[in-house]
């Protein structure tokens, strides 16, 4: 088998920006108002910000932004498994079929990512029949930090590597869901991108430009061929995992360059990197196509 590895990320160096798309404010269940949040992201350095109130759409232009970027968007939540709309224009009906919405969210230009589907006390927020039937959604929460002091748990590779192996092309997303004080800056996303505006930061999340994070900063991704080299500031271990999470190689450092084999039934390959405590950090997947 010959593969040809697809590479979301440009082997240029092209800048990263730092960005958090579910955060709730007093327009629903958060304790702060939404400007409020908005300085909160400002003062920790964040490039952009969505603020995603359940069933409810905020107007960034009544906001000031601090020089951050401003996604409109809103958390669809009534009859219903949670679903983020980035690049709200407007708010849908939160249809009991959640196809319905998905189905809405791309016909009007924006990016449904499904919100922690390990939430509640049996680990399902949202089956993973739904996630298997359900098309157009970008991505779906790996990391929801909220959830690390609710019921469930906060991370979702496993449910990921369920739909990638497979054979769907989702991207993983790691989010603060922030409602109180202490819950910003729990777990973000680094967008690669050279331009700051929402039209190019929603590009570049749609093509899987991003890696997810808790802590460990990805310096650089770079793909020669069938070798997949990423490079971090403070990683103390990278581990290889492939289809239904099958685990491909690991080492102890904060850089490792991977050779994907010519022969095996592997489809896909993702890069966990694992830092101090609960600092972790999580490449897209890079698709093999023979």
């Amino acid at each position: 088998m010959n593969s040809i590895v697809s590479n979301p990320y440009s082997n240029d160096e092209i800048p990263w920006v730092k960005g958090n798309l579910h955060s709730h404010t007093t327009n629903s269940d958060g304790k702060r108002s939404p400007q409020e949040v908005v300085d909160t992201y400002a003062a920790r350095g964040y490039g952009f910000l969505t603020i995603s109130d359940h069933d409810y759409l905020t107007d960034p232009a009544t906001l000031r932004d601090h020089g951050m970027t401003l996604i409109p968007g809103n958390e669809v939540t009534a009859r219903g498994p949670h679903v983020l709309h980035i690049g709200a224009s407007q708010l849908l009906d939160p249809d009991p079929d959640r196809q319905t919405v998905l189905s809405q969210i791309v016909d009007s230009g924006g990016l449904a990512i499904i919100a922690h589907p390990n939430w509640e006390d049996d680990f399902s927020h949202c089956p993973q029949t739904a996630l298997e039937s359900w098309r157009g959604y970008v991505g779906i929460e790996i990391y929801n930090g909220v959830v690390r002091r609710l019921t469930g748990s906060p991370l979702a590779t496993d449910r990921w590597d369920r739909l990638l192996g497979l054979g769907r092309r989702v991207w993983g997303f790691a989010h603060d869901d922030s409602h109180r004080d202490g819950d910003d800056e729990q777990a973000w996303i680094m967008v690669q991108t050279e331009y700051r505006d929402g039209a190019a930061i929603m590009s570049a999340m749609r093509e899987g430009r991003f890696y997810a994070s808790t802590g460990v900063e990805i310096e650089g991704i770079r793909v020669c061929g069938n070798t997949i080299a990423v490079r971090t500031r403070n990683a103390e271990r990278i581990v290889v995992h492939s289809d239904f999470g099958r685990r491909q190689a690991a080492v102890d450092d904060t850089c490792i360059s991977f050779t994907v084999p010519e022969t095996g039934a592997i489809t896909y390959v993702r890069f966990e990197c694992w830092g101090p405590g609960d600092a972790m950090a999580w490449t897209q997947p890079f698709f093999l196509n023979s």
